[in-house]
């Protein structure tokens, strides 16, 4: 019979292998879809490492290894037997799924039902160590990646994370080698550096072993000397301190103004992206992050600012009224605001998902009547606008390409970014606030409803209208289709991935969402499947935002303290 410890001792360990083995499911689940997907053939032909690590081998181990690191991640109390323990049982579980469909691919002909899985993949999958040894292989795989990953996580912060960086930074490298390759070889100085670090394919083995050595040392080096750096600034006299950020500002702007005669056309265009959903996106954090209004239809604003522009701009259809685009910039800008502001009208008294559901038809009817025959002799219908000007200055020939409009994107982000700035501090922006938080006592307190909201929406038009007619010129045609829901939904997840409410956090979520895809655009269509991996890793980690506003951060913060009493308590 057991003793009280012993029954306790049992009942704690159950919950463990429970979670993790829970976790170690997903990781099959993830591994399998992989796999069946055509991933591992793919990207079998380029290594991460030249000749040791392939970038199918790469996605394998390291889903292993994260499963490990997640499982032990979740206990409760980690101790080095439990957190070892509960990783290598969720990277076993993981690679074992693996197994089980090599097994039944050999058995059953799993072609019939997905074409990928074929005797090449089961190959890949085995090391081309044959079946019993690939499998074996592969399962001390998974073993050990999420022992070590278990491992991993004891250890104090410090190097932990200098080992998750360097771990991060190869895989980065090795994945980016063409573009990293492309961009900087005209940077003569870095031309034999590249040729040190890159193999033919991939990074070379001495380069991987330098950077292994390199990168932890620069992480450990930075958390011991940050804090101390830190601690001397905030000891300086005030003028001094103030001196420097001015001077780290001044800077980054000239960091800024150098960026595309350093990193080239394709980089440029990537930022031009960028900047076009940043100035999107501090436009609806303006409505959805300030004021708290769920707009599904912020397309429709985009969409008026670039039909205005074109309309005014464009010779086509005898409306090229004024031949001048600085001339109808802010006649788009304002139009957009108004419309912004009638859309207001009707859904002052809606909350929540109604209003979600009528802007989200706003949005659908503007598509819609831009591609209707009844406005096709002013706006062109499904054959769009084309021709539109070019935003030349008076005595000055630029050539406008994708490094000249990083510039005029760049104008219109720093300039948004300083109103929002101004507007959150400012009275109105309390107000919104305000309202974000309690439409009730809000009124109770003295704020007009009306006012607030119809402001907020018509000051997030106006920005999304900017975006719309920068947007215009730079193509020099719009069509309808370039204004779809889609378009909504991007900004609002980069707000929500970014920090609702936080105007660094639009900036980072532009980054994230917007700029690392097209960096993996030659993964072709795979990289979307990274894409939703990263949402849901993102809503499942950190929901509150990467750069969260400090309000909401404080506000989940106390709900997690709750979560864990709660926890503790039952």
């Amino acid at each position: 019979m057991l003793s009280s410890p012993e029954i306790l001792q049992t009942r704690s360990a159950t919950p463990w292998l429970k979670s993790a083995a829970q976790i170690g499911v997903i990781g099959g689940i993830i591994t399998i879809s992989i796999a069946l997907q055509g991933m591992i053939q793919a990207f079998s032909s380029r290594d991460v490492i030249y000749q040791v690590v392939t970038m199918s081998q790469a996605a394998i181990l390291l889903t292993f290894f994260v499963m490990g690191y997640v499982a032990a991640m979740r206990l409760p109390m980690r101790a080095a037997s439990s957190s070892i323990g509960a990783g290598a049982v969720a990277g076993f579980i993981s690679s074992a799924a693996l197994v089980l469909l090599i097994g039944l691919g050999n058995v059953v002909n799993l072609g019939n039902v997905f074409v990928n899985a074929t005797p090449q993949l089961y190959e890949l999958l085995t090391f081309k160590l044959g079946l019993p040894i690939g499998s074996l292989a592969l399962l001390l795989a998974g073993l050990g990646l999420g022992a070590l990953a278990g491992a991993i996580l004891l250890l104090p912060d410090s190097p932990r994370r200098a080992i998750l960086t360097t771990l991060a930074w190869i895989v980065g490298l090795g994945v980016l080698q063409d573009l990293i390759r492309v961009t900087f070889a005209d940077w003569g100085f870095l031309e034999s550096a590249l040729r040190f670090f890159y193999a033919s394919n991939g990074l070379s083995l001495v380069g991987a072993l330098v950077l292994s050595v390199l990168i932890p040392a620069l992480a450990i080096l930075w958390d011991k000397q940050a804090p101390r750096a830190q601690t001397r600034i905030d000891r300086l006299p005030a003028p001094t301190q103030r001196a420097l950020r001015w001077g780290s500002l001044g800077f980054g702007v000239v960091i800024l103004f150098l960026l595309p005669a350093l990193l080239g056309l394709y980089l440029s265009e990537v930022l031009d992206n960028v900047g076009l959903y940043l100035l999107m996106g501090l436009g609806l954090n303006i409505v959805v992050g300030f004021a708290g209004l769920l707009d599904l239809g912020y397309v429709a604003f985009f969409a008026i600012g670039a039909y205005v522009a074109g309309v005014l701009t464009s010779p086509e259809f005898s409306t090229g009224v004024i031949p001048n685009w600085w001339l109808a910039l802010p006649i788009a800008v304002l139009a957009s605001g108004a419309f912004g502001v009638l859309l207001g009208i009707p859904v002052l008294k809606m909350r929540g998902d109604y209003l979600a559901i009528v802007t989200l038809g706003f949005g659908e009817i503007i598509r819609l009547l831009a591609l209707s025959d009844f406005l096709k002799p002013w706006i062109g219908g499904a054959q769009g606008i084309q021709r539109i000007a070019k935003p030349d200055l008076p005595f000055i020939q630029i050539s406008w390409g994708p490094q000249a409009f990083y510039y005029l994107f760049l104008a219109g982000c720093l300039l948004v970014i300083f109103v929002s700035y101004r507007l959150k501090s400012s009275r109105l922006g309390r107000a919104w606030m305000a309202v974000r938080e309690d439409e009730d006592v809000a009124q109770a307190m003295g704020i007009n409803l009306v006012a607030t909201k119809l402001k907020a929406f018509g000051m997030g038009a106006l920005f999304g209208g900017l975006a719309g007619a920068i947007f215009a010129t730079k193509l020099e045609s719009i069509y309808p289709h370039s204004f779809n829901f889609l378009i909504s939904i991007n900004v609002l997840c980069l707000i929500i991935i970014g920090g609702m409410g936080s105007i660094p956090g639009v900036v980072v979520g532009a980054l994230a969402l917007v700029g690392l895809p097209e960096l993996l655009r030659e993964f072709a269509e795979f990289r979307f499947l990274f894409y939703g991996i990263a949402l849901v890793v993102m809503m499942l980690t950190r929901p509150e935002g990467l750069i969260p506003e400090a309000r909401r951060a404080m506000e989940l913060e106390e709900f997690r303290e709750e979560e864990t009493e709660q926890a503790t308590a039952s």
